[in-house]
């Protein structure tokens, strides 16, 4: 990214979409915008771009999560909707690792903490967990780890 923050981005953005008349990235852009003030007034602090990164994360995860839903009740334009939602806000998340390059880091992480069983995998996710934040589905990666400690 550049020198701008990635709040100052989404701003910009809001204002692009606002002169463009598009709607459905406007709608999305302010749900961004309305979720990331809320946690800054809640705390009482201005969020960084690891935080903002951290609320984004939240709002994908909540859509996959609607999506399913509306898929499993026969609800296909919500569905539609949400799926619109996830490709705009992925625009400001940092590119996602590959498999091989997920699991060459688990690897690199059992190795560095010597972990032989599911019992550490505590130690294995506390490695991972910086490096990996925001490139990887952390649900998808835990998995990984269960089944490399386990088998």
């Amino acid at each position: 990214m550049s020198d701008t923050t990635l709040t100052a981005r989404i701003n910009d953005d809001v204002k692009a979409a606002m002169r463009s008349k598009d709607k459905v990235r406007l709608g999305t852009l302010r749900l961004i915008t309305a979720a990331i003030k809320q946690k800054e007034v809640d705390e009482r602090i201005t969020l960084n771009d690891d935080q903002v990164m951290a609320v984004l994360e939240k709002m994908l995860k909540q859509r996959k999560d609607s999506i399913e839903q509306y898929t499993k009740a026969g609800r296909d334009e919500l569905a539609a909707v949400e799926t619109a939602e996830i490709e705009i806000i992925q625009e400001y998340m940092p590119e996602q690792l590959s498999e091989a390059e997920v699991d060459s880091l688990i690897d690199a992480a059992i190795a560095e903490s010597g972990a032989a069983s599911m019992k550490e995998m505590g130690k294995v996710m506390g490695l991972l967990k910086a490096k990996l934040a925001s490139r990887a589905d952390m649900g998808q990666v835990s998995q990984k780890i269960k089944s490399k400690l386990s088998g």
